[in-house]
């Protein structure tokens, strides 16, 4: 019997845990950045999904739980997952602290740095509700910061 339990909580351990695919910090030299912003923007698309899915679904009579709970699991996901490449990916290995005293270079840095913050809060907000507002938020602030990010690295 407690051979059983152990399995089970192991088993389910390894299913509640969450996994980190983020590039190595090697560093390796080898980056993919256009392929990592649009792997945000997939990552907002299955949001607004995820999102819409929920509120269908919240409004049926006949409420599927099963269903609700799938999508808000994969909404949570993929809010993570926008989470991760922001912080593992952009902040620990692509933006570069800059000198203070240089301040054309100082200012981008600063304003990548608040758009990438402004990212992790939007994706925190999405796992919170279902508002699209956040949506929004997410692409636009994506695009600026791909804007502010490629003026000046090559793709």
């Amino acid at each position: 019997m407690k051979k059983l339990l152990a399995i089970t909580l192991l088993i389910t351990g390894l299913t509640i845990s969450q996994k980190s695919f983020a590039h190595c910090e090697i560093p390796c030299g080898i980056y993919g950045d256009s392929l990592r912003i649009e792997q945000i923007s997939e990552h907002i698309t299955t949001l607004e999904k995820s999102m819409n899915q929920i509120n269908e679904l919240s409004k049926a009579g006949d409420k599927n739980y099963n269903q609700l709970v799938r999508w808000v699991v994969n909404k949570e996901e993929h809010a993570t997952k926008i989470q991760d490449i922001v912080s593992q990916y952009f902040l620990h290995q692509r933006i570069k602290p800059v000198d203070p005293t240089n301040v054309e270079a100082y200012a981008k840095y600063t304003n990548q740095l608040a758009l990438l913050h402004h990212l992790l809060v939007f994706s925190m907000k999405a796992k919170q509700s279902t508002d699209l507002e956040v949506i929004e938020k997410l692409r636009t602030t994506l695009d600026k910061f791909a804007h502010s990010y490629f003026h000046g690295h090559s793709h």
